[in-house]
């Protein structure tokens, strides 16, 4: 059976959730002060590549346990 990084997708949630209150910044500064929502886009970018890059390794590790388990 694979193992999970729970910690790497507990990371990559938190990543998402910060980033979802970002871009709802962004949305309600939108019109008001258009900078800190450009700045509140910037970040929500940086949270949502950070969140794909913890799944992605959850997803390796998992895909290389399977593929030994398999040589097994």
């Amino acid at each position: 059976m694979p193992q999970i990084d729970v910690s790497q997708l507990s990371t990559a949630k938190t990543n998402v959730t910060l980033s979802e209150n970002l871009l709802t910044q962004a949305i309600e500064k939108a019109t008001s002060d258009p900078s800190l929502a450009q700045e509140a886009l910037k970040q929500a970018a940086t949270e949502i590549s950070a969140a794909l890059a913890a799944v992605t390794q959850v997803q390796n590790g998992v895909n290389a346990s399977e593929a030994r388990s398999q040589e097994i």
